[in-house]
């Protein structure tokens, strides 16, 4: 009896420990299943194809990064590089093909052959300059960017048509940039589990010394590795410049924090010697189920990045835990293992599609509310005038009845393009959109406009593509009226600086035409210098700074923005506002203030509350199929001390 007792005990233990080794073995893969279940259980919207396919799409760029950092973690390495690089490459393609007419298949070898430089470099710099690989990356992260503005000058360049359908669909379903990641995930996992090259990462990265002393050639080895990491940046490059019909010079800013948090969810060690490129999959996808699911719950842009970052240490933690269990290492699994972890990987799919199945009947006639929905994607809202035009987009949806879903671009295309993805897939009835790039924008609302969504652009308008209305300020009329002031100001004499946008987007460049354009009234006027300071308020008064050492007699400043502005005024101190007039644009409610105080001369108002307002009272319309206008202009309105109390915003 005490037998039996004894064997029941050790049998109960034994199953115990055996799904504890399960799932630490397997723990990004469990991670996605009970993801992809709560999504579904959460929202009726998640499981559906359109949007299955969307996180595929969303998820694609980020995989493609990972899979080349994956060989560089695996061999202890780390790169930083990749985002930078994957937009270089993006450039020199497009710059090449159209700027330069040089046939699109020598451009996309050129793409390729920057990433292998920039890897080469990488490889170079730590291999044979000792420098660690940390230092390295991140150099060449600066340099790369660096050069894709300068190639680009700051603007997006269109990108080939013939090149442009890597970001369409097969058979009007399935999307190519998901079939570009299988290719790559697929060479990948070979170039791990089948190469000498592959086998060498693994031991560089288990123990340099001992991998050096057995007659491994460490430093060309790790040429190589680096080599490889730019090339699978090239390729992400070119799927994402695709997705947004042009190269943006400002795009996959980030995405190699993206890429490293995918390989470590994956199950990567950042000490080197273990990883896999089904593992760094799982973990791109994981990411990607959370932003699509997080989107789809209406959840803060600002709480969704507080969620991902706790997954990423929930991740490093389970590493750890998994390595103190002695859980079977992610490398140079055995012919048996690999069967098992397959088997499991079946398992899996099978558990997850009939809990998902399941879950799917607790949405089924649920779909409908009785108050329209509409999704507003913002550009930024690390801004006071983006905040302002969500708060009257906010203040009239509840006052209409409307569920507004707001979300934040964080001044990325690539990113906004994945919202607009969630938007059409979901049941939202309209759509609101403020670009970050007007022409990046433009495959997201074709796509919306193919479902039959209406679309309103607001402050920036959408360039090849068709919106139901434009609800905006002229920028350009905004510059001009700028230039206007301070040319008044200054008696059409006198030395300014110009503290211009973020390179690359449209806002930017329009009130940067519509200073030149203004200023040409005032041949007085001389510009000692023009710098970006990125719509950044710290930034401004970085950039204010060291032009003043330069230039210590200038007379007016003309920031694109009130937050540049503002920050000028404080490098400025004590001449802002009697020796130096400082010109902001926006009108945002600490932009006002200073005009008050007189330190700001004067503000570009463009009531950003009422564009928000406005906005949702068009969408509403659209939905409801009402004619609404082409164009709503908001006027513009120069705001002075003497104007400025009476002035709302």
């Amino acid at each position: 009896m005490a037998t039996d007792t004894l064997k029941s005990t050790s049998s109960a233990e034994s199953a115990t420990g055996g799904l504890r080794r399960l799932l630490l073995d397997n723990g990004a893969l469990s991670a996605l299943i009970v993801l992809v279940i709560a999504m579904s259980a959460l929202s009726g919207d998640f499981l559906t194809t359109d949007n299955l396919l969307n996180v595929g799409v969303q998820a694609a760029v980020t995989a493609i990064l990972a899979f080349g950092v994956t060989f560089v973690i695996v061999s202890a390495g780390i790169d930083l590089s990749v985002g930078s690089v994957a937009a270089l490459s993006a450039t020199v393609l497009a710059w090449s093909a159209t700027s330069h007419g040089v046939p699109v298949l020598i451009a996309v070898l050129l793409a390729v052959v920057t990433g292998i430089a920039a890897g080469l470099v990488n490889g170079f710099l730590i291999a044979y300059g000792k420098l660690p690989p940390f230092i390295a990356t991140l150099a060449m992260l600066s340099v790369a960017r660096g050069l894709s503005l300068v190639i680009s000058e700051g603007s997006p360049i269109a990108f080939p048509d013939s090149v442009s359908h890597l970001g369409d669909t097969l058979g009007g379903w399935l999307p190519v940039p998901v079939l570009v990641m299988v290719v790559m995930g697929l060479l990948a996992a070979f170039v791990l589990g089948r190469t000498y090259i592959g086998r060498s990462m693994y031991a560089i990265g288990g123990n340099e010394e001992a991998a050096r002393l057995s007659g491994l050639r460490v430093k060309k080895q790790k040429l190589a590795i680096y080599a490889l990491s730019g090339v699978f940046a090239a390729v992400a490059g070119v799927v994402l410049a695709a997705r947004l019909s042009s190269a943006q010079p400002q795009a996959a800013d980030g995405y190699e924090l993206d890429a490293i948090a995918a390989v470590v969810i994956g199950g990567a060690s950042l000490a080197g010697g273990t990883g896999k490129a089904s593992g760094t999959l799982i973990g791109a996808l994981i990411l990607a189920v959370l932003r699509n699911g997080l989107n789809l719950l209406n959840v803060s842009a600002f709480w969704q990045q507080v969620v991902i970052g706790v997954v990423i240490a929930l991740a490093v933690l389970l590493d750890t835990l998994r390595r103190k269990a002695g859980a079977t290492p992610v490398a140079g699994a055995s012919q048996g293992g690999k069967r098992r972890q397959a088997a499991t990987y079946g398992l899996a799919a099978v558990v997850t599609v009939a809990i998902v199945g399941a879950t799917s009947f607790l949405h089924n006639g649920s779909s409908s509310t009785a108050n329209p929905k509409v999704g507003l994607s913002l550009s930024t809202l690390n801004n006071p005038f983006f905040v302002q035009i969500r708060s009257g987009a906010q203040a009239e949806a509840e006052k209409l009845g409307v569920d507004l879903t707001v979300t934040d671009a964080q001044n990325d295309a690539s990113q906004q393009a994945n919202q607009l993805q969630n938007f059409t897939s979901s049941s939202l009835g309209a759509i609101i959109v403020n670009p970050v790039d007007s022409d990046a924008a433009s495959n997201s609302v074709k796509a919306a406009d193919k479902a039959k969504i209406p679309v309103i652009a607001v402050d920036r308008g959408v360039n090849k593509a068709s919106v139901d209305a434009l609800v905006a300020s002229d920028n350009v009329a905004g510059g001009e009226l700028a230039a206007k002031t301070i040319g008044e100001k200054l008696g059409g004499k006198g030395k300014i600086v110009i503290l211009q946008g973020q390179a690359g987007t449209s806002a930017a460049r329009e009130r940067a035409q519509g200073f030149t354009q203004g200023l040409k009234a005032y041949p007085g006027i001389q510009v000692v210098a023009q710098q970006p300071a990125d719509f950044d308020r710290t930034k401004g008064l970085d950039v204010m700074s060291n032009l003043l050492q330069a230039h210590p007699d200038v007379q007016g400043v003309i920031a694109a923005n009130d937050e540049m502005a503002l920050g000028a005024i404080k490098a400025l101190g004590s001449k802002a506002g009697t020796s130096v007039s400082v010109v902001g644009f926006d009108g945002t409610p600490d932009g006002l203030n200073a005009v008050k105080d007189g330190t700001l001369y004067a503000s570009v108002a463009q009531q950003p509350s009422q564009l928000g307002k406005i906005a949702v009272d068009n969408a509403l319309k659209a939905l409801e199929g009402k004619k609404v206008e082409e164009t709503i202009k908001v006027p513009v309105k120069v705001v002075t001390k003497e104007n400025v109390a009476g002035f709302t915003g």
